[in-house]
């Protein structure tokens, strides 16, 4: 049978679960989930000592926010999906008429009042990062048409606000002291830069589309040198913070695990858009590793 065959037989009998469970693309949950272990574990706790504070997390900030997120993202970029990706849900008509927007609304609305459960901090961080992910996709706000505002808007939602949310959680609710809010602002500011390679993919669309991410406005090498500058910074600020902080040897991990990247950078400079997907998968991975160990040494767990 062919897709368009199994697409019609589903519209026909309408969405199904899996229709629903693929417009919160668990895929893309990765990034808040982590952010989220880090603040848990910054704010001393563990997975053996506060089990349901990470389980009652996880759900916060993957399924529940992230999706959401990614729900109202499909139903505004419908139009551009339905040229570009016409086999997603919303387009191909699997999930028809306004039922996405509905779902994405609902979505939200479950997602806040999870989070009244776990704490006024959390509940505050919670609705500042669904306000942004609404503004990110929906108009008159459309963050995602500038590379500017919406890799800052995505960083501080999936890093900053996910990371604050675990501390926050871990801690009764309760809000989170100096150094882990530093250290959150810090990585979810470097995250600007991850979010710019991640555009890499979809330059030339971009630019046909009149979307202003920064490859397309920069160009790959300036927006390959900004991101990796972007990074790096607030790296070399956390590692400075630890050694303040008395916390040497997380600083030299940090600092080890930045040395790597620096070199991966490197690699990356040479060939920007070619070699941007390759460092997505390299040099991201050593950037989520440092902010594990950061997180580890706030705790206290690092002696």
């Amino acid at each position: 049978m062919s897709d368009a065959s199994t697409i019609n037989n589903k519209i026909k009998s309408g969405p199904a679960v899996a229709d629903f469970v693929e417009l919160l693309k668990p895929i893309t949950w990765f990034p808040p989930m982590w952010a989220l272990m880090c603040g848990l574990v910054s704010a001393g706790a563990t997975p053996w000592t506060h089990g349901w504070a990470f389980v009652a997390g996880l759900l916060l900030t993957g399924p529940l926010v992230c999706g959401a997120s990614q729900i109202a993202n499909d139903w505004f970029d419908r139009d551009v999906d339905a040229i570009n990706e016409p086999n997603r849900p919303i387009p191909s008509g699997r999930v028809p008429g306004n039922q996405a927007l509905w779902f994405a609304v609902i979505w939200t609305v479950i997602a806040q009042i999870w989070s009244l459960s776990l704490g006024n901090w959390v509940a505050g961080a919670t609705a500042i990062a669904l306000i942004l992910a609404w503004m990110y996709s929906a108009p008159p706000f459309r963050l995602k048409q500038n590379g500017w505002w919406g890799n800052l808007s995505v960083g501080i939602t999936y890093e900053g606000l996910a990371w604050i949310t675990g501390a926050a959680i871990a801690l009764g609710g309760t809000m989170p002291p100096g150094p882990i809010l530093i250290v959150a602002l810090l990585y979810s500011l470097g995250a600007h830069g991850i979010m710019t390679l991640n555009d890499f993919k979809s330059v030339e669309g971009d630019r046909q589309m009149g979307v202003k991410s920064l490859p397309a406005q920069l160009g790959t090498d300036r927006a390959a040198q900004l991101a990796c500058v972007v990074m790096a910074i607030p790296q070399l600020l956390v590692i400075v913070l630890l050694i303040q902080w008395q916390l040497t040897i997380a600083a030299l991990i940090v600092g080890l695990v930045l040395a790597a990247q620096g070199a991966a950078m490197i690699k990356l400079l040479a060939e920007p858009e070619a070699r941007a997907p390759w460092y997505n998968a390299t040099g991201v991975s050593l950037y989520v590793s440092g902010m594990m160990v950061s997180a580890i040494a706030l705790g206290g767990h690092l002696v």
